[in-house]
């Protein structure tokens, strides 16, 4: 297999996440309920990386953009931001991310949100939707990895990588 520099990226990213998981922790705390605690982060993206599970649609893996992340509690935060989406269009998204499970260091849950600039879906106007996602952090990086299903010939699924940046605390 020829690995391309996106494919590269992206199997860096989703095996950092998963050596997170990996680190040395007690069996009895390897899957874990996190405890709800108030937080105050910020955090910042410059968008996504995005491996399409559809190859043949040549569909824009590179997803550059901006976006920011309000951590408000050790389970939940806010997000929002701006993106060049699969389709070759300008997107925006807004949502929550809800992660109340812990595998190791890395959160297990979902973002559910509004998002639009898809042309195939309700025409490029906003839609909700309810993506499962995994979190990993380090003092003052981390990564988001999220699963997103395809619908239909609307939207195209994908494994969509999130480096972000803590820029306040």
């Amino acid at each position: 297999m020829i690995l391309t520099p996106g494919l590269r990226a992206c199997r860096l990213a989703c095996a950092a996440v998963l050596l997170a998981g990996a680190l040395p922790v007690h069996a009895d705390d390897l899957f874990t309920t996190i405890e709800n605690k108030p937080l105050s982060e910020v955090w910042l993206n410059p968008g996504f990386y995005s491996y399409h599970f559809q190859r043949d649609k040549h569909l824009n893996d590179r997803n550059p953009g901006i976006g920011a992340e309000y951590r408000f509690s050790t389970v939940a935060s806010v997000t929002a931001g701006r993106f060049y989406n699969s389709d070759r269009l300008y997107s925006n998204y807004a949502g929550i991310y809800y992660q109340p499970f812990a595998l190791g260091p890395v959160r297990l849950g979902a973002v559910a949100g509004g998002f639009n600039g898809y042309p195939n879906m309700r025409s490029g106007g906003w839609f909700l939707a309810a993506i499962p996602t995994l979190s990993a952090e380090y003092k003052s990086v981390g990564v988001n990895v999220a699963i997103v299903p395809s619908y239909k010939d609307r939207l195209y699924g994908a494994i969509s990588v999130q480096l972000k940046l803590k820029v306040f605390e």
